[in-house]
């Protein structure tokens, strides 16, 4: 496996930040994709892939996203470039059949009443990492992230999910930082404070 140098890890993790404010740079459609083809190859348990993402460009639709958010985030989001609404497929497991080809049965699991809990344990907690492989992708190509809370889950659902098995996650607003507006980097916990190796 290549080790990547430091000047990309730099990129994706070390000199990352979370951006509140944005340039007037739009983000094309076409890095978009690219941003889904990177991130779509990061693992999940039986490669159930529940991830499903809307992003909110137009100005329409930044209008509809707008009675949901909290206060605080209105002018993060009315202002990034595009905003990606990070969700996930309670009913991924209707894909797992063409997804998961080695265990024809895989869909079973999460199938009747008793397995709803497993179902939606299951898309949250992979639908959760698919968006963290999102911001590292994003990264990866250029752009800046500001992943997050702040908004009404059920006021998003209804808006843009209505009629389906999607639930939102977090939102993740993404274009070309305004790094003049950042505020001071916040510190991390050192390895011994979070870590135990046994």
């Amino acid at each position: 496996m290549t080790v990547i140098d430091d000047t990309a890890l730099d990129v994706i993790f070390r000199n990352a930040r979370t951006y509140i404010a944005w340039q007037d740079k739009p983000v094309e459609d076409e890095l978009l994709q690219r941003i889904y083809d990177l991130c779509k190859w990061g693992p999940t348990s039986s490669n159930c892939c529940p991830m499903r993402l809307v992003f909110v460009k137009s100005k329409e639709a930044k209008e509809r996203l707008k009675p949901c958010l909290a206060g605080g985030n209105v002018v993060k989001v009315m202002t990034a470039p595009a905003t990606a609404i990070i969700a996930y497929d309670m009913k991924f497991y209707e894909l797992l059949p063409r997804l998961y080809p080695a265990l024809p049965k895989a869909k079973d699991s999460f199938i009747g009443p008793d397995k709803e809990q497993a179902a939606f344990t299951t898309a949250f907690r992979n639908g959760t990492l698919q968006g963290a492989y999102f911001i590292i992708a994003a990264r990866a190509l250029g752009l800046d992230c500001g992943p997050m809370s702040g908004f009404d889950n059920a006021k998003v659902d209804a808006e843009f999910f209505g009629g389906t098995a999607y639930k939102s996650n977090f939102l993740c607003n993404i274009g070309y930082g305004d790094a003049a507006k950042l505020y001071p980097r916040g510190p991390r916990l050192e390895f011994n404070e979070a870590c135990k190796v046994l």
